[in-house]
């Protein structure tokens, strides 16, 4: 099955050629546009010519930080997204052997996937369970107990990225978080 996130064929190319890449774009999803944060892998692989953890571990910070704030920016706060990439990267090269796909491969359970993916910068609980959740729904991962590991990320519907398949989900999806936000305020109000 083919990730179809970004509303570009050669970024999502790279989401589908590179596990580290589809989880680099997990890692850059908050505070800013879904689609803009899954293209970042891709421009990190044309500016730097690489998406390997090893490369992006190994890279200079500072001329790191620069590739990933020369506009278009990988994120709206690429220098701190930059170190938090590269810390990615060397946590994936140290535990994993650079192998991104083994962090889901070599799960037990659906709670062991969940507590692998927290375990990595930049990663909550809500985000860990989006992240299994699109691994699920998109790539047909699902370990035991995936479903209860991720909670409502497991439904059917449209709730986060893990349901964006094309560009009228991803409209569905941006539909369901600006309700859940309003009924937010409201009960808040």
């Amino acid at each position: 099955m083919a990730i179809h996130i970004t509303g570009d064929a050669e970024a999502d190319r790279v989401l589908d050629d590179s596990p580290f890449a589809l989880l680099v774009g997990m890692m850059l999803d908050q505070q800013y546009p879904m689609e803009h944060a899954f293209r970042g892998p891709h421009k990190v692989l044309t500016r730097f010519g690489s998406i390997e953890p090893g490369a992006i571990a190994a890279a200079d910070p500072d001329e790191f930080a620069t590739l990933c704030t020369t506009p278009p920016a990988i994120h709206r706060y690429g220098g701190s997204m930059a170190a938090r990439l590269q810390a990615l990267a060397a946590l994936v090269e140290s535990d994993y052997g650079g192998d991104a796909a083994r962090i889901w491969t070599e799960a037990t359970s659906g709670q062991d996937l969940m507590e692998r993916v927290q375990a990595l910068p930049g990663f909550g609980k809500q985000k860990a369970q989006i992240f299994v959740a699109l691994l699920a729904k998109q790539l047909g991962v699902r370990p035991e107990g995936w479903e209860a590991a991720v909670g409502a990320y497991a439904e059917d519907g449209y709730r986060s990225v893990a349901d964006v398949t094309d560009p009228e989900s991803l409209q569905k999806v941006r539909d369901f978080k600006k309700a859940a936000k309003a009924e937010a305020k409201a009960q808040a109000g």
